[in-house]
């Protein structure tokens, strides 16, 4: 996110599947940001954050700030002198593990404003998107630099920031009404193809601003005109059993790693998992 895009079609992409296999049991790998790793960085500087403290480090290891949360930090996001970061919450809540998502001044790490939110996005120039789902909610906000409340939409999920704003919806809903839309300044959003899966899996941004996403175990691509073109059916899913699967996507250069988890339908304990890799191109 946060990248410029170029202009680019959906269906100027093009997959060839090099290899595929399936083992029993859950996919390797730990965390998805292993320890250690900062939450976000700016030029020299990186954000880190442990429970109850977020701190910003420079090149040469140089602590600048640090500041208290009450929460377990879990992303940050920085844009014009201003950091946000999400946490989760030390104790279950009826928000589940949400905890406050603070807004810092990157200069000295001083507070901003407390601010709710599961999932943010950097717009530039100090401003950000913040967006929640659940109990009736399921909200995008816009924040301005000094966390005053600018624009709001009812639309949340996965956000890709370029030269607009695109969400890839995830409504947790059976049967899901998510889309991939557009968000419009005034709270209008320009609506795009509807989804599958409730709860896709983060999706990849490629450098024409084409979206990939794993949409219930198809691969899919969306470009900035929220045109859409199918790339790969890897293992289509029923609908009434999404619940039962999880996908990641990975990108190596050219080419694509796709895992698909799937949870057996009555022993929650027992899992198989699919992995293909596929060479990515541009048709053009």
């Amino acid at each position: 996110m946060g990248r410029s895009e170029e202009t680019g079609r959906a269906d100027a992409w093009r997959v060839t599947v090099l290899g595929h296999e399936r083992k029993d049991g859950l996919p390797p790998g730990g965390p998805s940001r292993p320890a250690g790793l900062p939450l976000a960085r700016r030029q020299d500087l990186r954000i880190h954050g442990t429970t109850g403290k977020i701190s910003c480090i420079d090149g040469s290891g140089r602590t600048r700030w640090t500041a208290a949360c009450s929460g377990r930090p879990n992303a940050a996001h920085i844009s014009g002198g201003r950091v946000l970061v999400t946490t989760d919450s030390l104790a279950y809540t009826a928000w589940g593990n949400l905890g406050p998502a603070v807004l810092l001044d990157l200069a000295d790490g001083s507070r901003i404003a407390e601010l709710r939110g599961e999932r943010g996005a950097a717009l530039g120039g100090g401003r950000f998107v913040l967006g929640l789902e659940g109990y009736d909610v399921f909200d995008t906000w816009a924040y301005d630099r000094d966390g005053t409340l600018s624009d709001t939409w009812r639309s949340y999920g996965h956000y890709v920031v370029g030269t607009g704003i695109r969400v890839v919806e995830t409504d947790r809903r059976l049967p899901t009404t998510g889309r991939v839309v557009r968000l419009l300044p005034g709270g209008g959003i320009e609506r795009g193809p509807l989804l599958t899966d409730p709860q896709t899996p983060k999706p990849l941004v490629l450098a024409d601003g084409t979206i990939l996403i794993l949409d219930a175990g198809v691969l899919r691509a969306v470009d900035r005109g929220l045109g859409d073109t199918v790339l790969a059916e890897l293992l289509p899913v029923d609908p009434e059993e999404v619940w039962r699967y999880h996908g990641e996507l990975r990108l190596t250069g050219d080419q694509l790693a796709v895992t698909v988890t799937e949870r057996h339908p009555d022993r929650s304990d027992e899992h198989t998992h699919r992995t293909w890799t596929l060479a990515l191109r541009s048709g053009r």
